[in-house]
């Protein structure tokens, strides 16, 4: 069962990133959802995730600190994680991607940049 975790604290962006998804193609059989790092790995320990996309400023465990565990865990490091947020400059994009982010996005998000990100994820994981 494919699986896509949601993570931001605004119950309004997770809505309109699982939307975009749906539109975009990113199909999964179920729409998880955490409102920060920590629950997002809770939310990891107990069901098979495919794709992450997250937000970076949000209470408990930023998205920064979320990448960097999943990144060290041998379970978690192989999840493609596509970070959507308004903090993201060219200079943070790149810092993020040398972290281990997968695709970095500006919001607002829009189903078109979803799509795009979804190809991006496809042709690295076909890559690896």
């Amino acid at each position: 069962m494919d699986k896509i975790l949601i993570v931001d604290d605004s119950p309004a962006a997770r809505m309109i990133a699982r939307r975009c998804l749906r539109i975009a193609g990113g199909d999964a059989e179920e729409y998880l959802e955490a409102e920060h790092g920590r629950a997002a790995l809770d939310v990891m320990k107990h069901n098979k995730v495919k794709l992450v996309i997250a937000d970076l400023n949000m209470p408990v465990m930023d998205g920064q600190t979320l990448i960097r565990f999943m990144r060290s865990s041998p379970r978690l490091h192989k999840i493609p994680v596509v970070v959507v947020s308004s903090l993201v400059n060219a200079s943070t994009a790149d810092g993020l991607k040398k972290m281990g982010a997968t695709v970095v996005l500006r919001k607002p998000l829009n189903p078109a940049r979803m799509a795009d990100a979804l190809e991006s994820v496809q042709t690295l994981e076909g890559a690896a």
